[in-house]
């Protein structure tokens, strides 16, 4: 299945996308795409609805409504640093010997065409494309990595943008130059895994103005999605609806010589192969 929400900031309504014109409304079947929906088995629960009203003929068309992140607010949002080993080269850091967590306000999310707004004080706002986790099921101290599969309740694109500044110069952890509001945006649906052949072969890009920035795979990753639900599960529970973002290929605006950061009027477009594309604008700070 694909899973939207679809609708005004705060008023989304829960979907199904069946194809890019239409869709099944499941807003008479569950609340919303949240901690309550994936745990209570509610994938489960809405796919054969799905299946009978596409069937059926009870579908509806998408009529240039606004996108929002394809699941509620989560619990938590949680972030794995250098996941590539190019992006790590450059930046210059070591690849890490097991995952580099930070995390990511909550309150960051919004939808995948939602603008971006630089937070005040900023010099060095970034872009990163990654492939993001939604946690399926309450988990921890999975037992091995083969678990992690079964509690996983699909993928998505995120952007995390980032400001390297707030991040890297000003001290204390990564979350501060990652919460600014606008920070994560999310979409445009969530992809359960049984419409994923390889989530380890999955092509991620992007453009900022026009240019290429981005280029990479899953398949470079240092640890893949798997191991990474498995090892966050050995010292932390995590809740159903939890996002988990995996980490960015090269090609960042830290990363370039000479760098290049995001401006007010950029135009930021992104996506993965088979998850869908992201366009967001850059505004100046409020």
């Amino acid at each position: 299945m694909y899973l939207m929400r679809i609708g005004a900031p705060g008023a989304e309504k829960p979907v199904a996308r069946l194809d890019d014109e239409t869709y099944v409304d499941l807003s008479d079947v569950v609340r919303d795409f949240d901690e309550e929906f994936f745990g209570s088995g509610g994938l489960d629960r809405v796919r054969p609805v799905v299946a009978d009203r596409a069937e059926a003929g009870r579908v509806s068309r998408f009529a240039g409504e606004r996108v929002g992140a394809p699941i509620a607010r989560p619990h938590q949002i949680l972030c794995i640093g250098l996941n590539y080993r190019d992006h790590a080269a450059e930046t210059g850091q070591a690849v890490p010997d097991e995952p580099i967590l930070f995390t990511k306000s909550p309150n960051t999310l919004v939808g995948p065409d939602d603008d971006i707004r630089i937070p005040r004080g900023s010099t060095k706002t970034d872009w990163e494309v990654e492939l993001g986790i939604v946690v399926g099921r309450r988990t921890s101290y999975l037992d091995s990595v083969e678990e992690a599969r079964d509690a996983i309740a699909g993928y998505l694109v995120v952007n995390d943008v980032s400001e390297r500044s707030f991040q890297l110069e000003r001290g204390g952890q990564w979350t501060k130059g990652k919460s600014a509001e606008t920070f994560n945006p999310a979409g445009p649906w969530l992809v359960t895994p049984d419409e994923i052949e390889d989530v380890l072969a999955l092509d991620l890009w992007l453009d900022v103005n026009g240019e290429r920035r981005q280029t990479g795979s899953t398949a470079t990753m240092v640890f893949d999605p798997y191991f990474i639900v498995h090892h966050l599960s050995q010292f932390m529970v995590l809740e159903p609806g939890d996002l988990i973002n995996t980490g960015t290929p090269p090609g960042v605006g830290m990363g370039l010589d000479p760098q290049v950061w995001l401006r007010p009027g950029d135009v930021v477009e992104l996506g993965i192969r088979g998850l869908g594309s992201q366009r967001q604008h850059v505004l100046a700070p409020r």
